[in-house]
C-alpha cells in the first residue's frame, strides 16, 4: 500500500474516520468507543463525539499526505563518531516554543530516508544506518521530536514506510507543502543518486541529478527538478529548509539557484548564481533553503567503514554528524570545512597503506559505480575523493550561526 494513512474500506455505516493526534495517521474508530489506540504510535486516543452535520467520511482511499504517520524507532542505537555504541536515544520533552520570528522556530519537521536497495545488484551497507543516525542526532541536537520526524527505510515492516517513489514524494509533500513562516524543517536522503539527460534547457552541463527510490527500477527515478518544485518552491518567507544529500552526483540534486565556489582572501563566500544560465526560477517563495551535499556533480560518493571502523557509512554523512558531535558545527563555514580537512586526511592516511584509499574497503552510491568497478561493487581509488558541496536559494554569510 502506497501513501498514508487507512486503505480500507469501513465494515460498518456506524463507524468513524478520525485522525491520530499525535502522528496523524487516519484511523477507523468502531461504533461507541470511548477510547482507541493508533496502530503506528501505540498513543491512546479519547474519541470526542460530536453530532454530525453532513453525511458520513468517504473510504477507500488514502487521506491527503499533509500528516504521515510516526517514523518507527531504530532497533538498536545509533553508531557513535568515535567507535563503539551509543547510549539509548534521550527524547526531549514537549516544546512550547516562542512565537514565530526571524530567529524563532514555530514548528519542526524532518523526512529522513535511508536506502540500501536490499537483495540487489546495487546493494549498499550504509545508507539505513546514516538514517537512524541522523534521526538520532536531530532528537539529541536539535530538540526534534518522534511527530516530527519521517523516517523511510525498506526494513521497516510497515510498507508505507517504505522508501518507494510515490512514498518518498508524499514524504516531500507532507515536508514543505504546507510550509509557514517560522517552520525550520530538514531533508535527509542516503542512496543511489544519478544523472541523466536535460529535457528542458536548464542545466549548464546538459544533465540533470536524480535520487533512485527503492522501486526506481519500475516506478523511475526523482530528478532534481521535481525535488525543487516540492520541497524548495513552496518555502514562504520566514521558512528555512536544510538537506543532506549523501548520494552520487549529489552537487546540484536540490537545484538550487547558488552554489558555493570557495572563499575569498577574508573568508568570505564566492557563489556561482548557477540559476543565471537556467530558462526557469529555481528560488523559494521567500524562505531559504541550504543543502550540503556528498560531492560535486561529476563526482561519486563513499559507501565505507573507513570512518566508523564498525560497519558501513556513507562518508558524507558519518562525517557531517561526527563535525556536530565534536563541536564544529558553530557556522556552515565550520561544518564544511571540518568534512573537507576529514576527507583529506583519510586519503593521506590511507594512500600508502591501501591503494584503494578506504581503510576496509567502500562502495560508490550511484549507479555508475557498477560501470566503474567493472560490473560489481569493489573497492575504488575513486571513492573518498569526494568533495562536499554547499547550495544555497540565496547567497549568506557561511561564517553566521548553523542551527537547525
Amino acid at each position: 500500500m502506497s501513501g498514508y494513512g487507512y486503505g480500507g474500506p469501513p465494515q460498518a455505516p456506524q463507524q468513524e474516520l478520525i485522525n491520530c493526534p499525535t502522528c496523524g495517521t487516519a484511523l477507523v474508530c468502531p461504533p461507541g468507543a470511548p477510547v482507541i489506540s493508533c496502530g503506528i504510535c501505540k498513543n491512546p486516543i479519547r474519541v470526542a463525539r460530536q453530532p454530525q452535520a453532513g453525511p458520513p467520511p468517504a473510504y477507500g482511499g488514502p487521506p491527503p499526505p499533509q500528516a504521515p504517520p510516526q517514523s518507527r524507532q531504530p532497533s538498536h542505537p545509533p553508531i557513535t563518531h568515535q567507535g563503539g555504541w551509543a547510549p539509548g536515544p534521550v527524547v526531549p520533552g514537549p516544546q512550547s516554543g516562542p512565537p514565530p520570528g526571524p530567529f524563532h522556530v514555530r514548528r519542526r519537521r524532518a523526512l529522513i530516508i535511508g536506502i540500501n536497495y536490499m537483495g540487489t545488484s546495487a546493494e549498499l551497507g550504509g545508507c539505513i544506518n546514516d538514517a537512524r543516525c541522523m534521526h538520532y542526532l536531530l532528537k539529541t541536537k536539535f530538540g526534534f521530536q518522534d511527530a516530527d520526524i519521517l523516517l523511510l527505510t525498506e526494513d521497516n515492516p510497515n510498507p508505507i514506510m517504505h522508501p518507494t517513489r510515490q512514498n518518498i514524494i508524499n514524504g516531500m509533500r507532507w515536508l514543505a507543502g504546507s510550509a509557514q513562516p517560522g517552520d525550520s524543517l530538514f531533508f535527509h536522503f542516503s542512496g543511489h543518486g544519478s544523472q541523466r539527460r536535460d529535457r528542458d534547457g536548464d542545466e549548464i552541463d546538459g544533465l540533470d541529478e536524480t535520487i533512485l527510490p527503492l522501486d526506481h527500477r519500475r516506478a523511475g527515478q526523482i530528478v532534481d527538478d521535481q525535488i525543487n518544485d516540492l520541497i524548495v518552491r513552496p518555502l514562504p518567507q520566514g521558512c528555512r529548509l536544510h538537506a543532506v544529500v549523501d548520494a552520487c552526483h549529489s552537487g546540484s540534486v536540490m537545484d538550487l539557484p547558488y552554489m558555493l565556489r570557495g572563499t575569498d582572501g577574508y573568508g568570505r563566500a564566492n557563489w556561482l548564481h548557477e540559476a543565471a544560465f537556467a530558462r526557469k526560477f529555481k528560488g523559494t517563495s521567500g524562505g531559504e533553503a541550504v543543502c550540503f551535499s556528498a560531492c560535486d556533480d561529476s563526482q561519486t560518493s563513499a559507501d565505507t567503514t573507513a570512518f566508523s571502523k564498525v560497519t558501513r557509512t556513507g562518508a558524507m554523512t558519518f562525517l557531517f554528524i561526527e563535525a556536530i558531535e565534536n563541536g564544529h558545527g558553530s557556522t556552515y563555514a565550520s561544518v564544511l570545512a571540518q568534512m573537507k580537512a576529514r576527507l583529506r586526511a583519510a586519503r593521506a592516511s590511507t594512500s600508502s597503506a591501501d591503494p584503494f584509499g578506504f581503510g576496509g574497503g567502500s562502495m560508490l552510491t550511484g549507479v555508475l559505480g557498477m560501470l566503474v568497478s567493472g560490473g560489481s561493487y569493489r573497492p575504488s581509488a575513486r571513492g573518498l575523493s569526494q568533495i562536499p558541496q554547499l547550495s544555497s536559494s540565496q547567497p549568506f554569510d557561511i561564517n553566521r550561526p548553523f542551527v537547525l
